[in-house]
């Protein structure tokens, strides 16, 4: 994987009316959404539970946008064949559930998907470096994992600047708090892909809260 010279804005539908998701990822393929983040919770690892593979593959016939699966479980690797058959093409575990995030990232790709590894944020990049052989994409929490519209922590950007410096050609992605007042300090720390859920149901449109984004970091 290369670093991506212009911002990947990847909306999370999070923060949509369940009983409209399939409208409301229409709308973010529609309006220049590059990926779709499914932002899978188990009620273990984080408090609430959102949904399985199978809305996955649900929207996933809406459109080509691709689509990446944000495991936020206890047991990521028992969900793994599941989002990939309904066909995420990139797959993003915890390494604070994974005891063997190493062979997980080998396993994700020996299965034709993208690699990718989050930290939260009280884990230090420490817990990326031993996977950048085998990894193809991190995931930097910028907010506690849970819960949309909260405020992004300011300090998860050092840890986006030092993954920056020790991978080069990595792409980072940030989590929480992105709207077009904070993207252009986390684009200039070195994050490649933005996942925004809350500010994209606040703006006039999606599309227009998509192109804001871009824009700002323009």
């Amino acid at each position: 994987m290369t670093r991506p010279t212009e911002p990947q804005i990847c909306p999370s539908i999070l923060s949509c009316d369940p009983a409209h998701f399939a409208g409301s990822t229409a709308e973010m393929m529609e309006g220049g959404a590059d990926w779709i983040h499914l932002d899978v919770m188990d009620g273990q690892f984080v408090p609430p539970i959102t949904f399985g593979a199978d809305l996955a593959g649900s929207l996933g016939k809406l459109g080509d946008t691709p689509l990446e699966a944000h495991l936020m479980t206890q047991t990521p690797e028992a969900h793994f064949d599941g989002f990939i058959e309904a066909g995420c093409t990139r797959v993003i575990f915890h390494t604070e559930a994974a005891i063997h995030a190493h062979r997980l990232c080998q396993s994700l790709r020996a299965s034709g998907v993208e690699s990718g590894a989050a930290i939260n944020p009280a884990t230090s990049i420490e817990a990326l470096l031993p996977l950048l052989d085998v990894l193809d994409f991190a995931l930097v929490m910028t907010v506690n994992p849970g819960w949309g519209g909260q405020k992004l922590i300011g300090s998860c950007l050092d840890k986006v600047a030092a993954l920056r410096e020790a991978a080069p050609d990595l792409p980072i992605q940030v989590d929480g708090g992105i709207d077009n007042t904070t993207i252009r300090s986390a684009w200039d720390a070195g994050a490649t892909h933005f996942v925004a859920g809350s500010y994209l149901m606040r703006a006039p449109s999606i599309a227009e809260g998509i192109a804001a984004l871009k824009t700002a970091c323009a």
